[in-house]
């Protein structure tokens, strides 16, 4: 079973992208991890994707738009993130 492209924007030091990480790593998920700490072109890459975003990290799951750690944490919380993790 394949699982659908994963990419987490984040920035060093950022204690919400480690836990929403080690969610995404105890789900054995691969993920392409975006560091923008120091801006450039992957931050306008995040902005783009999600204009309303101002804070790390922001995560998209396929073309689903999950939003930041709290989101991802709360789909785990409603049994959705197995199912969001398995589409394709």
């Amino acid at each position: 079973m394949s699982q659908p492209k994963i990419d987490i924007y984040t920035k060093f030091g950022c204690g919400f992208c480690y836990r929403a990480k080690s969610l995404l790593d105890s789900k054995g998920a691969d993920y392409a991890e975006h560091d923008i700490t120091m801006g450039g072109p992957k931050r306008d890459e995040m902005l783009e994707r999600a204009p309303n975003a101002r804070t790390v990290p922001q995560i998209f799951i396929g073309e689903t738009y999950v939003g930041g750690s709290d989101e991802l944490a709360a789909l785990e919380r409603a049994g959705k993130l197995d199912a969001l993790l398995a589409a394709e």
